[in-house]
């Protein structure tokens, strides 16, 4: 034998081991329990109910006893103290040398899981739940907690003990009396306790079962359990060794057992009981299930939660199985309001990527420059009334705008093109230059663009939009054919990809680019403009005033073989492309002084042209996007906030529905937090497994809304990892509260629950 010894001290083994034993039978001399003048009062509203009135007694270790008394005597709330379940108003309980009337609720728990066990009248069995796993769970709550496949194995040998081997499996609805009360007895041993409290053990069992129970409860005896039995039947009590008579909450008698029955007299063979597993006559218990419904043979086991599982969330998990359509209603607004968030989410997302798409299709980095309107006499003619814009700001912006990558003049006609017997009229027909395409990030689809040269030359030669082809061509290449504007001769070099619509909904592909000389000079069949607007006005015959003219007029040909320089004429519009976005804004201010330069324009002058900002279009379309975004989601979050108010409304009723079972572990050793991490592991499993599933259909929905509604959507990886935080987290806020109310139940009340 080991003996520790401190240092320098000198221990003999011989009188160590002689003081052990003496410290054991000073255990063993000392009662197992000790009441010292007990009361107890119930305070029914202003009315006080005195049950218990100073009782006094102690009961040895290893002793049987019966616990008699008439209804309203005080045995059961005299029971209910000695198993912690409640707790004395005055006076002193001492178990296995411990004070218990100061202790805690979670204090008497650890007791109750320690050194107590309970056999009740009505079973207490979970419902729909097998027999080994209402006898598993005391060993949840355990100090000191068994591995799962030690518990299975220990709970597997008391249930065949106790003559259930092939029932194990069958939930409590499908066993009768005998069978729930053997599961009953087999949980309260589980856990190995000092202390057996049975209470009314056969009061709903016929005589022959109740007295196999009652044989049952000998054998225990024998082995060393101190077993109190609370009845009123003195045949039951005739099983004891020693009874207790209750009368109006005092002890009217204590005495032994005088009479017995021929089957009451304990057994002459003693079982032993291992400190592993007790071990009883399987042979006298298996014949308690004799009138009972056969089990099937071959029965399948009912499906179990992994047993690798930790205790409270196999626990959880057991609970929403066995109650499915009431979780699956639960989790309906969670699927729901998660559902909507993701794709409200997805589709806000798509519509901005869309207007971000339909921006560039614009371009997002060109800057539009128009005339401005013009004043005469303090009255405003109008935008575009005064063409200020010439070809020779197009070359300066080129040259002297560093912030500038490309630069092209603009000017407009409305005509229609002819092409065999077919003819259409495009939205706009563009005159420009080869820059015109890089200004818009626009590609050539077939063939390609045309040159400076053709520019230079005023060719006929142009481009044209998808739109213009199927209408003019329908499926034939119309890359070489020739179409007439205005009895103008075009060769179609190049067809432009699709754009589709713009942001005001017109349609970008309806339109033609041609050179913008061919469509200033021959289509418009406008010559070189005047040098000064004021020569327009002059008045010739002031010059000239009599005889014929000096010179013969110029035709109409020779004005279109000899125009003026292209210096002095105008354009519609000037479009340029800043080399980035960030870039837009330095790329206004340069044009800006560019052109006031050039239009002598002095410090106090307004300025003849307007520069158009499309990042401010861009950043207003994405503020715009972005708030009908934010107001989906906050819609949809409302929607999640209702299904989280179901989940507490359900939680509540669970709570509810299940006091009974909530009193039943605490009274087997559930401490408080064990039932409040429980119930809260149910809430947030619920809004998890919600979560889950409203992404799904989210997706789903935000799919078909992009199948069939041709909707732009784009997926949010954001959205779904916030909406399971979100969702987890619903769980965990309206789940607190009816967890909370389950864990601060007191188990006498929960057990008394109906």
């Amino acid at each position: 034998m080991s003996v520790m010894v401190s240092p320098g001290i000198a221990t003999d083994p011989i009188t160590m081991s002689h003081s052990q034993e003496a410290a054991e039978m000073r255990d063993r001399s000392r009662p197992l329990i000790h009441l010292e003048n007990i009361t107890k009062t119930y305070h029914l509203g202003e009315v006080d109910v005195p049950v218990l009135k100073g009782v006094s007694l102690s009961i040895a270790r290893g002793e049987m006893v019966a616990l008699m008394g008439a209804s309203g005597s005080g045995k059961t709330t005299l029971m209910n103290i000695l198993g912690c379940l409640d707790r004395p108003s005055s006076g002193e309980f001492w178990l296995d040398g411990q004070e218990m009337s100061g202790l805690s609720p979670d204090q008497r728990a650890l007791v109750r899981t320690s050194k107590l066990g309970f056999v009740f009248q009505s079973f207490n069995l979970l419902p729909r739940t097998s027999a080994i796993n209402n006898v598993l769970m005391p060993l949840d709550y355990a100090v000191d907690r068994h591995a799962r496949s030690e518990a299975h194995g220990l709970a597997h040998s008391l249930l065949k003990q106790v003559g259930l081997a092939e029932r194990m499996h069958h939930e409590s609805s499908q066993m009768s009396g005998g069978q729930q009360q053997r599961v009953a007895i087999a949980r309260a041993l589980v856990n190995r306790p000092t202390l057996l409290l049975a209470d009314e053990p056969t009061g709903n069992l016929d005589s022959r079962v109740g007295d196999e129970i009652l044989r049952m409860f000998q054998r225990l005896h024998a082995e060393g359990i101190t077993v109190i039995l609370v009845t009123h039947d003195p045949k039951v009590a005739s099983y004891a060794d020693r009874t207790i008579r209750m009368a109006d909450g005092l002890i009217e008698e204590d005495s032994p057992s005088s009479a017995r029955s021929g089957g009451a007299h304990r057994s002459a063979t003693s079982y032993p009981l291992p400190s592993s597993q007790p071990e009883f006559n399987h042979a006298a218990l298996a014949a308690t299930g004799a009138g009972a419904p056969p089990a099937p043979p071959n029965s399948p086991p009912l499906p179990t939660t992994s047993a690798w599982l930790p205790p409270t969330l196999r626990t959880a998990l057991n609970n929403l199985r066995r109650h499915k359509m009431r979780s699956t209603l639960t989790v309906l607004g969670v699927i729901i309001g998660v559902a909507a968030v993701i794709a409200m989410r997805e589709i806000g997302e798509g519509s901005k990527v869309a207007i971000g798409k339909t921006i560039a299709s614009m371009g997002a980095s060109k800057i539009p420059i128009f005339p401005a309107a013009v004043n005469n006499g303090g009255v405003s003619q109008g935008a575009g009334t005064f063409q200020s814009l010439k070809p020779g700001d197009v070359e300066a912006i080129a040259r002297q705008c560093p912030a500038v990558t490309v630069v092209a003049p603009l000017v407009w006609a409305q005509a229609q093109a002819v092409y065999g017997h077919r003819n259409w009229s495009p939205q706009r027909l563009t005159g420009s230059t080869p820059g015109y395409l890089a200004t818009r990030d626009w590609d050539v689809e077939e063939g390609e663009c045309f040159t400076e040269a053709d520019v230079s030359s005023r060719n006929g030669v142009c481009v044209i939009g998808s739109t213009v082809r199927r209408e003019l061509f329908e499926d034939e290449s119309p890359v070489g054919k020739i179409i007439r504007i205005r009895n103008v001769p075009f060769r179609i070099v190049g067809v432009l990809a699709s754009r589709g619509a713009d942001m005001m909904g017109q349609d970008q592909d309806d339109l033609i680019v041609a050179p913008w000389t061919t469509v200033k000079f021959r289509v418009n069949g406008q010559s070189a403009a005047p040098a000064k607007a004021a020569d327009v006005a002059r008045p010739t015959h002031n010059l000239y005033p009599a005889g014929s003219p000096l010179y013969p007029p110029v035709s109409t040909t020779q004005v279109v073989n000899r125009p003026q320089p292209v210096g002095q004429t105008n354009i519609d519009m000037i479009q340029a492309k800043a080399a980035n976005t960030a870039l837009v804004p330095v790329a206004i201010k340069q044009i800006a002084a560019i052109l006031r330069e050039r239009h002598h324009l002095g410090e106090g002058d307004s300025d003849d042209f307007n520069i158009l900002d499309m990042t401010e279009i861009a950043r207003a379309s994405s503020r715009s996007s972005e708030l009908m975004s934010t107001l989906l989601l906050v819609v949809a979050t409302i929607s999640l906030a209702v299904g989280g108010v179901g989940i507490m409304n359900i939680m509540l009723v669970s709570v509810t529905e299940r006091t009974r079972e909530i009193g039943l572990r605490m009274a087997v050793g559930a401490r408080r937090h064990h039932i409040l991490r429980q119930f809260l592991l149910e809430a947030f499993l619920l809004c998890l497994a919600g979560g889950v599933l409203g992404i799904l259909v989210g997706r789903g929905t935000s799919i078909l809304v992009r199948e069939f509604q041709h909707w732009t959507t784009e997926i949010s990886i954001p959205a779904i990892v916030i909406s399971v935080a979100v969702s987890g987290g619903v769980g965990i806020v309206f789940g607190f509260y009816p967890a909370w109310k389950a864990s601060r139940l007191d188990p006498i009340e929960a057990l008394r629950h109906d």
